[in-house]
């Protein structure tokens, strides 16, 4: 049975996610941390603003390649939801008919050079972003520090794909893009400042001359946060909640539901750890313990939690992504019990509609 003091979160030896989740509570308020770092985002508005002009003139160049390119990505810090919304439009190009690809800097990767994503590929070398897409969607995906570099390297491995997804890569500009998606979640813009007053990477809204779609992602259980967006402009709404089922190691599903017994660890790598924790108890799972582990964590962070074969771990797909191959190296008597909770995210019809469009008038 859980504490009736609730879930006990494992803060000891993870300092950086305690630090990253400080500063994103106060992003959302323009509190004394946010005014004594606002004279700080006037200097990066400045050299963001010099960048712009930089490659407006031409001293930075932008790289076209032969076929059209779809960037997501967002203009706040914090994983808004670009994973899922990646995978969505990759799937949906393919129902189209369309051959997508999908490149990727691959955040946290240890490799720097370029990677051609396969099943066989390490996550310390592709990234687990990058893994999970490739895992999710089956299409050709390619990492490198120049998103210009990968884009590059997948056509010439890949020469059926007609269309590249960006996976991130709002701010890069050396990747010429044809179509933006600027992916929100449920903050919003948070105090309205740019970083590292607050959580916005530029300024917003904006007028873009590079045609957009806005999605703003909430749960299914709550409403949807104000969005401002410039004139002429309207966000797309999309719904996030928990599959009904978890998955294994080799793929096997059970019920969400069937888990409440266990005796719960729920760890979670990513951006925003208690979101996935609090869809875990809205789902009515009552985990004894919550690791909230750094976005990106590698490998090594995971070690600790696969030492009691009692308890069951409930994670993120991003991290069964690196959990996986541990539980593979290991006797079989000793394995821990983990099962992935996949995130649905399901776009509202108009989206679709609007991101169809958009694709047809790229091909013709």
């Amino acid at each position: 049975m859980a504490s009736p003091d609730g879930p006990k979160p494992d803060r000891a030896p993870m300092s950086r996610s305690n630090w990253q989740a400080l500063w994103l509570v106060q992003s959302q308020k323009r509190g004394w941390l946010a005014c004594l770092l606002w004279p700080v985002s006037l200097l990066y508005a400045g050299l963001m603003a010099l960048r712009r002009v930089l490659y407006a003139i031409g001293v930075f160049k932008t790289h076209r390649i032969p076929v059209p390119v779809v960037v997501v990505g967002n203009v706040v810090v914090g994983g808004a939801g670009k994973t899922p919304t990646v995978i969505a439009v990759v799937n949906l190009l393919r129902a189209q008919g369309r051959r997508p690809g999908v490149v990727s800097r691959g955040h946290g990767r240890r490799s720097r050079e370029v990677v051609d994503v396969s099943v066989n590929t390490p996550s310390e070398d592709s990234g687990d972003e990058p893994a999970l897409i490739h895992e999710r969607t089956g299409v050709p995906v390619c990492v490198a520090a120049s998103r210009v570099a990968a884009a590059t390297a997948l056509l010439g491995t890949h020469p059926e794909v007609d269309i590249l997804v960006c996976d991130d890569g709002l701010q890069h500009w050396a990747l010429h893009r044809d179509l933006q998606i600027v992916v929100f979640d449920d903050r919003g813009v948070g105090n309205g400042w740019l970083l590292p007053a607050g959580m916005l990477r530029e300024t917003w809204p904006r007028n873009s001359p590079i045609p957009e779609l806005v999605l703003l992602q909430h749960r299914d259980d709550a409403p949807p946060p104000s969005l401002p967006m410039a004139l002429g402009m309207r966000p797309f709404h999309a719904t996030r909640r928990l599959a009904a089922q978890a998955i294994g190691p080799n793929g096997e599903g059970v019920a969400l539901q069937s888990l409440r017994t266990h005796q719960l660890t729920a760890v979670a790598g990513i951006a925003r750890p208690s979101v996935f924790f609090e869809m875990l108890r809205a789902a009515g799972l009552r985990p004894e313990h919550e690791v909230a582990l750094p976005d990106h964590a590698g490998p090594d962070d995971y070690t600790a939690l696969l030492q009691d074969p009692a308890r069951t771990l409930v994670c993120t797909e991003k991290d069964a992504v690196k959990l996986r191959p541990l539980l593979a190296s290991m006797p079989a008597h000793q394995r821990v019990q983990v099962w992935a909770v996949p995130l649905e995210m399901t776009p509202e019809p108009a989206f679709l509609n609007a991101l169809i469009a958009h694709v047809q008038d790229l091909h013709r």
